[in-house]
């Protein structure tokens, strides 16, 4: 088998990489991440997923921006590395210049452990802040979720394994295969 390379992993270093290419032609990760997370979020909808990322943000972000809109995205493309986006909306209101905030969740985290969603969602409350990917930046996301890192990995690690076998871990229409993929 030739070694597909881990686009969503660069960056990682060579042992961790090589790891994860090991898992990967023995077909492993998705078991791996079945049994370390057997159960997906129970948010459903845009109104569900604004009410979560409310409370998260009244929680750590209380003088933040306020947001004005939340929603998963089917739209949103994994393959231009985006798990969920930060936009401001500018619209011109009479004379004044009104900005809206918006958070989107790629719709394929609809179906994913509660700990991936709350990764994602803290990644872009963090942009309410920080705009800018640095050290102040990822500070504020391991305030609002200590193990924020190591939960990115193992989304990268998931996004590895849809890409290399196009099978989803959690959701309605892959239970059966879900069993069938447990160790026993």
């Amino acid at each position: 088998m030739v070694a597909k390379p881990l686009k969503f992993l660069q960056g990682y270093p060579p042992e961790t990489l090589a790891q994860v290419q090991a898992m990967l032609e023995g077909q492993r990760i998705g078991a791996w991440l079945l049994q370390k997370y057997p159960q997906a979020h129970g948010v459903r909808t845009d109104r569900a997923l604004f009410d979560y990322v409310q409370t998260l943000k009244q929680e750590y972000l209380r003088g933040a921006e306020p947001i004005s809109k939340v929603a998963f995205d089917s739209k949103l493309r994994i393959v231009q590395q985006a798990l969920g986006t930060h936009t401001t909306v500018s619209r011109v209101q009479g004379a004044k210049l009104k900005a809206k905030r918006e958070i989107r969740i790629a719709a394929l985290f609809k179906d994913c452990p509660p700990e991936f969603l709350r990764m994602i969602v803290v990644h872009e409350l963090a942009h309410l802040r920080e705009r800018e990917h640095d050290k102040a930046f990822y500070q504020l996301c391991t305030y609002m979720e200590p193990a924020y890192h190591q939960l990115e990995f193992e989304v990268r690690l998931y996004l590895t394994h849809l890409d290399a076998t196009a099978t989803r871990c959690w959701g309605a229409s892959d239970a059966a295969a879900n069993t069938a993929a447990m160790p026993r």
